[in-house]
């Protein structure tokens, strides 16, 4: 896989902090043999709670902006970082569906966000079709591309 190479060849290591992919990205990274030398840690972050106690997003901000927003998505990739002690991280959050969304977080809405140690945290919105399964995997394949746009900062 090009990420995995990419991280080793930047002498990188890799966490995940995900919320509706509920472990998908980690699962897919760590189907490949070999990549326990630069993949650390996954957390699996679906309900707020567990993006607070886990990632340390303050709940304040989850109120304010909502879980589903650039601001919760860049406090958890920064989070995940800080707590596993990788050199990189992704992180998402979204609305899979098929309920959950409103006209302002319409199902399908993910934001991304994906933080490197020395390098600015970057984000990245999307708006995904299909059902519950498409969206996710979309998300999966975008928060892989991010993290390898991160490879270069």
């Amino acid at each position: 896989m090009h990420l995995l190479d990419g991280l080793r060849a930047n002498g990188l290591t890799a966490c995940t902090a995900e919320s509706c992919t509920g472990g998908l990205i980690a699962a897919l990274l760590t189907d490949i043999p070999g990549s326990s030398d630069v993949f650390t840690h996954g957390y699996v972050t679906y309900a707020n709670t567990a993006k607070t106690a886990m990632i340390g997003v303050p709940p304040a901000l989850i109120q304010t902006h909502g879980a589903v927003s650039e601001a919760v998505a860049v406090a958890m990739a920064e989070g995940a970082l800080a707590a596993s002690g990788a050199g990189l991280s992704i992180a998402v959050t979204g609305i899979a569906g098929p309920g959950g969304g409103t006209a302002d977080k319409p199902v399908g809405l993910v934001h991304l966000a994906s933080a490197r140690r020395g390098a600015a945290t970057r984000h990245q919105q999307h708006h995904f079709t299909g059902d519950r399964t498409q969206v996710r995997l979309q998300a999966v394949a975008a928060a892989l591309a991010l993290m390898e746009l991160q490879l270069t900062p």
